[in-house]
């Protein structure tokens, strides 16, 4: 489309006046615009306003519903109304941006018209963006008569979501329909291929990924092959297709590292098989991690992130394991660990005065429970070898355009949460400079981390006290002056931490239900908006990030790495 062509006249009466935020128009009733649709309108002084479509209604000279009813011989459905309506249909926009920045209300019976491209560029202020990072894109007018579809791709600064101007990104969906690891991965690989290339060592990223549920994250280095499709080759052709429309490469994620929990034969804790693993290792692209007690003894409160310690008596006992009273000055691993908390449960035995014996007894179960499942990932030793590792041994020597995946997903909520805890921690003071001393430490400038089902660790119910949570927190609220970025998706944003979200210069709203955008989080969202969440479709999100004049409707294509469903 590269003229504009007008399509109505700006309505101004005596009960619904224009505003210097809003005004409405009329048009044919025919002409098919949708919402977050942009129009400009002509304004005083020779300049033009622009307007985001927010709601359309149509309505006729009928005085009342009896009217038509009347009209039709006393509601016989079949007869033709001898009567002919007169019909308009009557749209409301919310004012964008004035091309001479004069904001007064539009005036009755202005020209309006639809927008080219480069005009609706210009409205939400995408064109000459710095630091341009592609987050999706726009489609426009579809269907609209007169004119072609407009598609446009949609850049953001980089430096408003990955810092340091803001930081973090929260993504909200129902499960299964609203793709929320596919867009946090479209998004992580466009950042990937913006700084992959890049020699500045002041500027450069690297990632770190949770696999949360069975094999979703653990081929993300292949291509994908697109076998869930009807016509697989047709479908990679597309995709590969938009890929280059948006300026990102056709490649899969670069430099992936991955970690799976240490299993036995009896105990296998990752949903790849054991010769998958067997090769991922032998291409030195994968490692397996255990928790070795001289060294992660200090992470010991991670294993309490879900319980109300109100009485403060668990932190109690770590500070009392950590200062290595009693026989804990001597024990070596695991094993000896739960020994000597056991003698402490003992009635009559050598307990700490200040510690009742309930409360040791209490520890107990937690930590045994933890420990002592089977599923071996806390050992005595690491060989190297074999590709173990301490996980956090791996993190701190991350390195820029690095990708590290860690898969949690056949691990007890627990399990997760602990690994989840101490991966972060690890990073927090990693970029904090804790290991700057160590030899070959030399971190990017920025951290993203990527985690799915955030209502599992940063809740509104979480205990107050949770480490985790905790962590979360400083994470949201220093993590952008020090480098350390979050993805996180969960399915009802109104259940995450108000700190957490207050935090994100990032939110992506994907498909939900009627009840959640009842929800006070979402009260400065427009009504036709939440009602446009409560039918998005897979691949479609609702936009808001600090550059942006408006919430943007965009859509974003299909991963590029293999899927396994």
């Amino acid at each position: 489309m590269t003229d504009s062509k007008i399509i109505g006249r700006v309505l101004a009466t005596e009960k619904a006046p224009t505003t210097i935020d809003n005004f409405a128009f009329w048009t044919n009733p025919t002409l098919i615009l949708n919402p977050f649709d942009i129009v400009k309108v002509e304004h005083v002084n020779g300049s033009f306003s622009y307007g985001m479509i927010e709601d359309i209604s149509h309505i006729t000279d009928a005085a009342s519903f009896l009217t038509n009813y009347i009209s039709s011989d006393f509601g016989d459905v079949g007869v033709e109304s001898p009567t002919l309506r007169v019909g308009m249909n009557y749209v409301q926009a919310k004012v964008v941006c004035n091309t001479k920045n004069i904001y007064i209300p539009c005036q009755s019976n202005a020209k309006v018209y639809l927008a080219t491209a480069n005009e609706i560029e210009y409205a939400l202020g995408l064109k000459d963006i710095r630091n341009p990072l592609v987050c999706g894109y726009l489609e426009m007018y579809e269907g609209t008569a007169g004119c072609e579809k407009v598609m446009l791709p949609v850049r953001l600064n980089s430096k408003f979501i990955i810092g340091p101007e803001g930081a973090h990104l929260n993504i909200s969906g129902i499960s299964g329909l609203a793709a929320k690891t596919s867009y946090a991965m479209f998004l992580m690989k466009a950042i990937q291929d913006r700084y992959l290339n890049s020699e500045d060592e002041e500027d450069s990223v690297a990632f770190v990924m949770f696999n949360v549920k069975g094999r979703d994250l653990l081929t993300i280095d292949q291509p994908n092959d697109y076998s869930d499709e009807d016509n697989p080759e047709q479908a990679r052709k597309e995709n590969l297709a938009m890929y280059e429309e948006l300026g990102l490469s056709a490649e899969p994620f670069q430099n992936v590292t991955y970690y799976y929990p240490y299993s036995t034969e009896k105990y296998w804790n990752t949903y790849l098989k054991p010769e998958e693993v067997a090769d991922n290792v032998k291409k030195k692209k994968a490692k397996k991690f255990k928790y070795i007690y001289k060294y992660d003894r200090n992470n010991l409160d991670l294993m309490f992130s879900n319980i109300d310690d109100t009485t403060q008596t668990m932190d109690a006992i770590i500070n009392y394991i950590m200062a290595g009273q009693g026989k804990f000055s001597s024990v070596n691993d695991w094993q000896e660990f739960l020994e000597a908390i056991k003698e402490k449960c003992n009635a009559g035995g050598t307990s700490d005065k200040e510690i009742p014996i309930s409360s040791w007894r209490k520890f107990y179960r937690i930590v045994n429970k933890a420990i002592n499942d089977k599923t071996a990932i806390f050992a005595r030793a690491v060989d190297e070898s074999k590709a173990e590792t301490r996980l956090g041994d791996s993190l701190k020597y991350i390195q820029k355009n690095e990708v590290h995946v860690i898969d949690i997903a056949k691990l007890s909520e627990d399990k997760q949460a602990y690994v989840f805890g101490d991966a972060v921690r690890t990073l927090y003071n990693l970029q904090l400079g804790e290991y700057n001393g160590d030899e070959g430490v030399a971190p990017p400038s920025r951290i993203v981390i990527f985690i799915d089902e955030l209502n599992k660790y940063a809740s509104k119910d979480a205990p107050r006290h949770s480490p985790i949570l905790q962590q979360i927190l400083d994470v949201a609220e220093r993590g952008r002056s020090l480098g350390v970025v979050l993805f996180a998706a969960e399915q009802f944003r109104s259940a995450i931490h108000d700190r957490v979200t207050g935090n994100c210069s990032t939110h992506a709203y994907g498909r939900t239900n009627s009840i959640e955008v009842t929800k006070s989080d979402y009260k400065s969202v427009p009504a036709v908006y939440k009602t446009m969440m409560t039918r998005l479709k897979q691949g479609e999100y609702i936009v808001q990030n600090p550059i942006f004049r408006s919430m943007l409707h965009i859509k974003f294509p299909k991963p590029i790495y293999k899927q396994i469903k």
